[in-house]
């Protein structure tokens, strides 16, 4: 293993609601040989409200910029969504990810497969989030 070798970098969005798997997605996303840019491994939730929200917002962006890829875990939230729109916008490749207790149960999964939060679903017309994830 070559320590320097550069690896491409995956942003990986989740819901708040799965807040507690995120050093098991990040160990999930370095199994598979890619380097984690996770929000909540960098922020926390909103930094605990010490700075504006928006804030908190833009980097997350920016760190989507950087990525190679998004990955999303689990149900998608109104703030996933919002990341996967900006990953669309920007060509970024997107890939669909089950979430769980352990690494074993995070496994790949189709756009067929996908489950939206409620939340989610009452901001937007299900039109606008399918087409958006290619449904």
């Amino acid at each position: 293993m070559d320590r320097y070798e550069k690896k491409p970098a995956v942003y990986t969005a989740f819901s708040k609601y799965y807040f507690f798997a995120k050093m098991l997605i990040s160990a999930y996303v370095l199994e598979k040989d890619y380097i984690p840019l996770n929000p909540f491994n960098n922020w926390e939730y909103f930094m605990d409200d010490m700075v504006a929200r928006d804030m908190v917002v833009r980097g997350n962006n920016n760190l989507i910029l950087l990525a190679d890829e998004l990955w999303t875990f689990g149900p998608i939230a109104d703030g996933v969504f919002a990341e996967v729109k900006l990953a669309n916008s920007r060509n970024i490749p997107v890939k669909y990810f089950s979430v769980g207790k352990k690494i074993s149960d995070i496994h790949s999964i189709e756009n067929s497969e996908l489950i939206f939060e409620e939340e989610l679903l009452q901001k937007f017309e299900k039109a606008n989030i399918f087409k958006e994830f290619g449904m």
